[in-house]
C-alpha cells in the first residue's frame, strides 16, 4: 500500500483540491476518536458488561461535540466531490452515454462506499448468525451485535446525497445560494412545525433538508462562491448558540442516551448551524492547511489514508469493543469510567483499538478499490439502467438505515426496530441492501457501444 500511495502522491495533478482530501481524512478520523473516547464500558453487579456515553457519565464534556461533531465537514466535502464528478461525466457522456449517466454516476460514486459495506454486513450478518446458532449470548456480545452496526447511519445519508447531487446540481447552477437558502428555510420550518405546532413526523424530513444543505455547501465551495468563509462561521455559531441557549435544543450534537430531544436524530436546525460554523471554519483555515500539504511526506500520508478511509470507519468499533471484550475475558478488571485511573488508561486503549483497526483494515481494504468506470464512446448502460439505479440506491439507503437501527442481534426472531414509522428486521434490511447493491452495480456496469440497441 505504501508503493501504491507513493505512486498515486507522484502523479497528483496541480489542479488538484489537495485540502478536501486532507478534510476527509481528518473528519473520519475524529469521528473514529470520538467514538474510542466515548464508549464508557463497565460491568454490572451481577457481572453483566454495558457500554455507555462518557458525555452522560460527565455532561460537561458535552461542549466538546461543538468541535468534535464533523460529520458535516464530511457531507460538506461529499458535495464538493459529487460536483466535480458528475461535471466531468457530464462533459464526457456526450450523445452517446447521456441517457446513462445517472446510473454511471451512481456506480462512481457509490463503488468505494459500499462494496466494503457490504462486505462488513455479510460478515457480520454471518458471524451473527452463528453466534445466535451456536447459543452464544448475552453482555457486552448483545451489545456489541447492536452497536457495531450504528455507524451505518452515516453511508445511509450519504447515499441520498449522491442519489440527489443531479437535481440539486442543476438547482445550484440555476440559482446558486439561493437554493441553498431555499433548503435552510425548509429545514427551520420544519422545526417550527415540531417544536411549536406539535405536528407529528414531521422531523424526519429534517434527514433530507439539514444534511442536503451542507451538502449544497459544498457545490458552492466548487464554484469558488465560499469567499467569506468567516461570516459563514461567525453566522452558525451564533444560531447555534442562541437556539441552545433560549431554544428547545440539547447542548450535545451528538446524540445522548434517554434524551427526549436529540440534535442529531433527526437532525434539528441548530445541528444545521452548527455545520455552518464547521464549515466556515475549516474553509478559513484553507491556506495554511494547502502550504502544509506541498510537504510529499504528509501528501502521501494524506492519500495513503484516504485509499483505506472508509474500511477503517467500518471496522473501527469491532476493534474497540473485541479490545474490550479480550479484558473481560481475560478477567482484568475494568476501572470506573472519567475516573483517574480510567482517564491514564485512554492513551492505551486508543493505541490498541488503533492496532487491530490497522490489522483489519490489512484485511479488508481490498474491497474499497474502484474499479473502472466507462461512459461516452466506449461504453453505454443499457436501457432501464436510470431507473434500476435509482431502485438499487433506495433499497441500500433503507437497508443500510434500517440495519443502523436494528442492528445485527436477533436474526433469526427478526428483532425489529421503527424507521420513520415503519418497522424494519434486521434479514429484511440485510437483504435490501445486496439486492440494492447489486441493481446499482448491474445499471452502472455498460457494455460496449456498439453492441447497444
Amino acid at each position: 500500500m505504501a508503493s501504491s500511495a507513493h505512486a498515486l502522491a507522484e502523479a497528483t495533478p496541480a489542479s488538484r483540491d489537495k485540502y478536501v482530501d486532507l478534510l476527509r481524512v481528518a473528519s473520519l478520523g475524529t469521528v473514529v476518536l470520538g467514538h474510542w473516547l466515548m464508549a464508557a464500558v463497565s460491568v454490572r453487579g451481577d457481572g453483566r458488561a454495558e457500554v455507555g456515553n462518557l458525555l452522560a457519565v460527565e455532561p460537561r464534556l458535552q461542549l466538546l461535540t461543538w468541535a468534535l461533531q464533523v460529520m458535516p465537514v464530511f457531507f460538506f466535502v461529499g458535495g464538493f466531490s459529487h460536483a466535480l464528478s458528475y461535471r466531468s461525466l457530464r462533459r464526457k457522456a456526450g450523445e452517446n452515454g447521456g441517457g446513462a449517466l445517472y446510473s454511471v454516476f451512481l456506480r462512481a460514486r457509490l463503488q468505494r462506499l459500499l462494496r466494503p459495506t457490504v462486505v462488513f454486513i455479510g460478515v457480520w450478518g454471518a458471524l451473527a448468525l452463528a453466534l445466535q446458532l451456536a447459543g452464544r449470548e448475552g453482555g457486552l456480545l448483545d451489545v456489541s451485535l447492536r452497536l457495531v452496526a450504528q455507524p451505518l447511519w452515516f453511508i445511509g445519508i450519504y447515499l441520498a446525497m449522491v442519489a440527489f447531487t443531479p437535481p440539486l446540481l442543476r438547482l445550484h447552477e440555476r440559482y446558486g445560494w439561493g437554493a441553498f437558502g431555499g433548503l435552510v428555510a425548509a429545514a427551520g420550518l420544519v422545526d417550527v412545525l415540531r417544536f411549536g405546532f406539535g405536528v407529528p413526523y414531521v422531523e424526519f424530513l429534517n434527514f433530507a433538508f439539514v444534511w442536503l444543505a451542507v451538502h449544497q455547501l459544498g457545490f458552492l465551495r466548487a464554484d469558488g462562491k465560499l469567499r467569506r468563509p468567516y461570516l459563514l462561521a461567525g453566522a452558525g455559531l451564533a444560531g447555534a448558540v442562541l437556539l441552545v441557549a433560549y431554544g428547545p435544543y440539547p447542548l450535545s450534537m451528538v446524540g445522548m442516551p434517554g434524551e427526549k430531544i436529540s440534535n442529531m436524530a433527526p437532525p434539528t436546525f441548530a445541528l444545521l448551524c452548527h455545520g455552518l460554523w464547521l464549515v466556515g471554519g475549516v474553509e478559513s483555515l484553507r491556506g495554511p492547511a494547502q502550504r502544509w500539504l506541498r510537504r510529499p511526506r504528509v501528501w502521501r500520508a494524506v492519500v495513503a489514508a484516504n485509499g483505506v478511509s472508509m474500511t477503517a470507519f467500518l471496522w473501527h468499533l469491532t476493534a474497540m469493543l473485541g479490545v474490550y471484550g479480550v479484558l473481560l475475558a481475560l478477567g482484568i478488571r475494568l476501572p470506573e469510567p472519567a475516573t483517574g485511573v480510567w482517564w491514564a488508561q485512554v492513551p492505551v486503549r486508543v493505541v490498541v483499538a488503533g492496532v487491530v483497526t490497522a490489522l483489519l483494515v490489512t484485511v479488508f481494504r481490498r474491497f474499497e478499490q474502484p474499479s473502472a468506470v466507462v461512459l461516452g464512446e466506449s461504453g453505454v448502460s443499457p436501457a432501464g439502467a436510470r431507473p434500476a439505479a435509482a431502485l438499487g440506491v433506495t433499497l441500500c439507503l433503507f437497508g443500510v438505515l434500517g440495519l443502523s437501527m436494528v442492528g445485527f442481534g436477533g436474526l433469526l426472531e427478526g428483532r425489529t426496530a421503527v424507521l420513520i414509522a415503519v418497522r424494519v428486521t434486521a434479514p429484511v434490511a440485510v437483504a435490501m441492501t445486496l439486492v440494492g447493491w447489486l441493481l446499482v452495480e448491474r445499471a452502472g456496469r455498460g457494455r460496449p457501444a456498439a453492441a447497444a440497441t
